[in-house]
């Protein structure tokens, strides 16, 4: 154990991106991107993810001797804004008892509800051993800011089972994936649903662009800071609608597209020449993730077409296998998207809270398996799909 060490990383600038995604871009994760150097420093060089909004990186390396084969992602935290599992009511809670729930730890990519490995480590090393190191050095961290809690959100089942035995409290919630079949073409998956939700979809697409809208899906260069201009003015309109402030500036969809174009594809609507809607999407090797939707002109499905349809339709071109389409929305089940079981694993300070929390937990994870259980009864998929 001599030849391993652990250093605590305030900022993503002392690490070559190289050195960092050889733990994280790799086959094992797919080259998920919002785990990669890319994404992550982008949010820290424009300012989205730093200290002053609340995200003071506080990323967990371990070195072999001189090589890098771990990597935790994780932020020194002074709120719960922008992670998507929703812990108010503990901090809520625990300031009723006299406490400070802030800060806390936060193992996550930032403003992105999307799953993936959070204990990552080089392909060929002793992965349960690094992990088992990572953890360690999470928790040593936890103990010496005296913080309240350590949260890893959006982990896959089997990190999320590893850290469970560690003793970490377990949740689950939900989310909607489409899954490819092996679909051949959208028409293709049109045939594996009922008749009648079939109608419905082929109805949908064509009355979202019955006004002259164009559709057009930009990747790479394609995508110039024309087109991020005009999307950025459909997410700040949502981003205030929904959330009362954006969490990303102009900036960042600029470094995006410089480092992570390859990885990008802007879903843009025009109506005669002036853009009126868009959405951002990023893609791993096997998955298209749906990001941030906005418009500035309201047209009757026009959302379900551009976030969903046309997703599902890229996926199937490209031979991807799922296509994630964010937090929430069980109207994407009558269109094809399956409820789907999301992970987080969660270490309390305080043994009295920590037993408040669990018992919690076990009732929560009831509820929200029921209520999987129930709604994936609903899939508009014929009877032998399901």
């Amino acid at each position: 154990m001599s030849s391993y060490h652990v250093q605590i990383l305030p900022s993503l600038a002392h690490i070559s991106q190289q050195d960092w995604n050889a733990c994280c871009f790799n086959d094992r994760t797919h080259h998920n991107p919002f785990l990669s150097h890319q994404f992550l420093y982008a949010l820290e060089q424009s300012g989205c993810a730093v200290a002053e909004t609340g995200w003071q990186a506080q990323h967990i390396l371990i070195h072999k001797g001189a090589s890098l084969v771990g990597i935790m992602p994780l932020y020194l935290k002074s709120h719960s804004q922008g992670e998507y599992v929703f812990d108010h009511a503990w901090a809520n809670a625990y300031h009723n008892a006299g406490g400070d729930y802030y800060p806390k730890l936060q193992c996550s990519a930032p403003f992105s509800p999307v799953t993936g490995p959070r204990l990552m480590v080089r392909p060929s090393e002793d992965t349960p051993l690094i992990q088992k190191m990572l953890l360690d050095a999470a928790v040593n961290l936890a103990q010496k800011y005296g913080v309240s809690s350590l949260h890893v959100t959006f982990a896959e089942k089997s990190e999320w089972e590893f850290m469970a035995d560690y003793g970490f409290l377990k949740r689950i919630d939900q989310q909607f994936h489409w899954l490819n079949e092996n679909y051949r073409s959208f028409e293709d998956f049109l045939n594996a649903l009922s008749s009648r939700k079939r109608k419905n979809i082929r109805k949908e697409r064509k009355l979202a662009i019955i006004n002259d809208i164009k559709i057009e899906i930009l990747t790479g260069s394609q995508i110039t800071e024309n087109h991020w201009d005009h999307y950025f003015t459909f997410y700040i309109d949502t981003s205030n609608r929904k959330w009362g402030q954006p969490y990303l500036n102009r900036d960042f969809f600029t470094r995006l597209g410089e480092k992570m174009g390859d990885r990008t594809v802007l879903i843009m609507c025009k109506r005669g020449d002036k853009y009126i809607a868009g959405a951002l999407n990023l893609f791993s090797d096997d998955t298209l993730y749906g990001r941030y939707w906005g418009a500035n002109e309201q047209h009757r499905f026009l959302h379900f077409e551009v976030c969903y349809y046309q997703a599902i339709e890229y996926a199937i071109e490209k031979g991807l296998k799922k296509v994630e389409a964010g937090a929430q929305g069980e109207h994407k089940l009558s269109r094809g998207y399956r409820p789907t079981t999301t992970y987080s694993a969660h270490w309390i300070n305080n043994p009295s809270f920590r037993d408040a929390i669990e018992g919690y937990l076990i009732r929560e994870r009831d509820m929200s398996q029921q209520d999987q259980d129930m709604l994936a009864s609903f899939t508009p998929f014929k009877r032998d799909k399901v």
